[in-house]
């Protein structure tokens, strides 16, 4: 029997066609990640311009002394006693605060991401991280109640060992004796709240080291700490700066939480264990309700540049994040 009418009869399969056009599916989900890119920016973009406009008086009236001066009177219109408000004072009490904050909160925040990531056994990991992220979503009000009524009987004994014991440096020593609501009670407070951002970004970047570095690690007769070092902390730097940036941002920008546990004063206070000091959003809390028309535009100024430092460590994360990014060894 001959096979050739079979092999006629047989039909040949379809040139597949190599195109690069997206499919409609495609097309939708980038129109939509693109819209909601474009709907943050342009929120970010009006919130800026309002800022600006109800503050623009402001600025014009005393110029770079309202970032500089140390001073906030709105004055009195009818003794004829003309406003001066200033807030470096307070620029300095977020800084300090923040600072205060991160350094407490980063190494809790990488310990705690080391041991979710190559330490806790299967059973524990997930609750754990359940909690982490459940955490990272606790109104600030309750982490100021907590830290108010909570927190603060032990930190001020905390803070009066610190006092003891390294009152010879100049940010633990106190001109008196008073330790409750201070910047060191804010810190900690903040840096309560900023520790499950942290972790929860360190934890991923942890969970994307290459297998085979730290399989290549173990073969050359790593411990796993060293493997750790050797690899995993270089390879996740750029993660940890990134992290650390953005809990900072959070610490900068919180209010209601400083509001509560911190003694707020308009004036500069380096010594972090003494009860006085500010931040430029507890001060617009404290200052909005009982505020006169003009300190009203100067509230709004304030926080455009909360909102302008803000923005600025966001640039400083992304510079750090390019510059520390690196890969294990």
């Amino acid at each position: 029997m001959s096979d050739g009418p079979l092999l006629d009869e047989q039909v040949l399969p379809l040139r597949r066609v190599i195109t690069t056009e997206p499919r409609f599916s495609d097309r939708v989900f980038r129109s939509v990640v693109a819209a909601g890119g474009l709907t943050s920016l342009a929120i970010l973009g009006l919130i800026t311009v309002f800022l600006a406009y109800r503050g623009f008086e402001v600025f014009k009236t005393f110029g770079l002394r309202f970032i500089t001066s140390f001073t906030w009177d709105g004055g009195n219109p009818d003794a004829g006693v003309k406003p001066s408000l200033g807030i470096g004072a307070m620029l300095i009490g977020t800084i300090v605060i923040s600072l205060v904050a991160l350094v407490i909160a980063l190494p809790i925040a990488v310990g705690s991401s080391l041991f979710l990531t190559y330490y806790a056994p299967g059973w524990l990991r997930k609750p754990l991280i359940i909690l982490v992220d459940l955490m990272a979503a606790i109104p600030s009000v309750v982490y100021g109640l907590w830290g108010f009524f909570i927190l603060m009987p032990h930190a001020v004994y905390w803070a009066k060992l610190l006092h003891k014991y390294l009152g010879w440096i100049p940010i633990f020593d106190v001109p008196l004796p008073i330790f409750e609501r201070s910047p060191f009670i804010a810190g900690l407070v903040l840096a309560v709240m900023i520790i499950p951002i942290i972790t929860a970004i360190s934890r991923e970047v942890f969970s994307q080291v290459p297998l085979d570095r730290i399989q290549a690690a173990y073969a050359l007769g790593a411990t796993r700490w060293s493997m750790i070092r050797a690899v995993v902390l270089p390879f996740g730097s750029s993660g940890i700066a990134g992290g650390a940036m953005l809990g900072l941002g959070r610490a900068m920008g919180e209010t209601i939480a400083v509001y509560l546990v911190l003694n707020l004063a308009y004036k500069a206070n380096f010594h972090i264990l003494f009860s006085s000091g500010g931040s430029v959003a507890s001060m617009i809390v404290n200052k909005f309700g009982e505020a006169s028309s003009f300190e009203l535009k100067g509230l709004m100024a304030a926080g455009l540049a909360l909102f302008a430092m803000t923005l600025l460590v966001n640039f400083l994360a992304n510079l750090i994040v390019r510059r520390t990014s690196r890969t294990g060894r």
